[in-house]
């Protein structure tokens, strides 16, 4: 799967991983950093969380269509930049409301992964986009198994403000590579000539295909499963897995868990994805990922042990590798080419607002009971399945075996 590929692709997937080795430097220790040296409740700190991708439902559609028109690279670097600026703030916050800022900064400029996944569409066939787009989720299961385990260690034995300074340097170095490096893979010029003749993204567009309504509430679905996972998963560790570690340690243990999950990322993509795209075809792998996410998050919501949720999240982990490319790769065949980057952004923006709802009410739900926000997660992983069957039954025009 990683022979020959694009020069083009290649470059992009080293921006991601350095990209996302720093974001994931964070979380392990985000919520217990806003905890121990803001004194943040469990409600704050979700809202914390939701403060990101509140941010980021906003602006999402606008990076991408932005990208569609002024090409990716610019955009890119100018997210970027933004990522930079919020890691450092972050790390050398003296106050909570830092905190809501720098998140809020970095979630309005933070295109990066709506512009790169773009990018990757437009160097790619379209019968290869659902592989393309399952590299980047192998660029994520690398960061995910090295960011996590060196936030945790970094945590714990420099202070729990250095991971964030790390992280900065990374989301500087995807700045210098993407300037020096990344060729622009839209043609703006032919681009601005027919703009006025191509057809644009509006809401009766989307709102009269039913094959786009159904992907983006399978990202919206999923991710407030995500969201529900990511922003209590923490605290479940201190008050459940790791209840009776060392306060320090409880960074680490859950870095750890979370590194499982990388693995299961990088051996989901890089082994799996294909032959099951072979084997089941894009639409209905959408329902087997599904299953398998819906499988994951049970056991994970029933479990106080490490090694039990750990199995659960690389379950749930590998599930969603096999579900999120294709049904990015069918929403990019269910809109012009020159849509792309608007409807990847529109769906990573409808994605954020599953994580804001998700998220907002995590805390909630954890404060009546720390494995609540996990059984709601469980339950709406599996309804996940219903508009994966209709999506399967409206969009018969992808071939099955693609």
């Amino acid at each position: 799967m990683f022979r020959n590929l694009d020069k083009r692709l290649t470059t992009i997937l080293l921006i991601v991983f350095v990209q996302m080795v720093g974001a994931a430097l964070i979380l392990p220790i985000l919520p217990l950093y806003a905890q121990g040296e803001f004194g943040l409740s469990p409600q704050a700190i979700t809202l914390l969380a939701a403060s990101f991708f509140a941010a980021q439902f906003v602006a999402g559609p606008y990076l991408g269509r932005l990208s569609d028109r002024f090409g990716r690279v610019p955009v890119l670097i100018i997210s970027q930049i933004g990522t930079v600026i919020a890691f450092i703030a972050l790390g050398t916050a003296q106050a909570a409301w830092v905190l809501y800022a720098a998140r809020i900064f970095d979630g309005i400029t933070g295109g990066n992964i709506i512009v790169a996944q773009a990018y990757v569409t437009d160097v790619t066939p379209a019968d290869k986009r659902s592989e393309a787009l399952g590299l980047i989720f192998a660029a994520f299961g690398v960061s995910f198994f090295v960011g996590p385990a060196l936030g945790g260690l970094a945590a714990q034995a420099f202070g729990p403000r250095v991971p964030y300074i790390l992280a900065g340097v990374a989301a500087l170095a995807t700045v210098f590579i993407t300037w020096r490096v990344l060729d622009e893979s839209v043609d703006i010029a032919s681009a601005d000539h027919a703009g006025s003749r191509k057809p644009k993204l509006t809401a009766r567009l989307v709102l009269s295909s039913s094959p786009i309504l159904l992907t983006l509430t399978l990202g919206f679905v999923g991710q407030c499963v995500l969201g529900l996972l990511i922003g209590t998963y923490a605290l479940f560790g201190e008050a459940v897995l790791f209840s009776t570690w060392e306060p320090d340690s409880v960074g680490f243990g859950v870095g750890l868990i979370l590194a499982v999950v990388g693995l299961s990322q990088l051996f989901t993509q890089s082994v799996l994805l294909r032959p099951a795209l072979r084997r089941f075809g894009e639409l209905r792998l959408i329902e087997v990922g599904i299953m398998l996410r819906a499988a994951g998050m049970i056991l994970i919501s029933i479990t106080s042990s490490p090694w039990l949720s750990a199995a659960g999240t690389a379950m749930f982990a590998a599930g969603g590798g096999l579900t999120v490319p294709p049904t990015q790769s069918t929403a990019t065949k269910a809109v012009p080419g020159n849509l792309r980057g608007g409807i990847l952004g529109l769906y990573q923006s409808l994605a954020s607002l599953g994580t804001i709802i998700a998220t907002a009410i995590g805390g909630v739900l954890f404060a009546i009971d720390p494995f609540q926000p996990l059984r709601v997660a469980a339950l709406l992983a599996l309804g996940a399945l219903l508009p994966a069957v209709g999506l399967r039954r409206s969009f018969r025009s992808i071939p099955e075996n693609a």
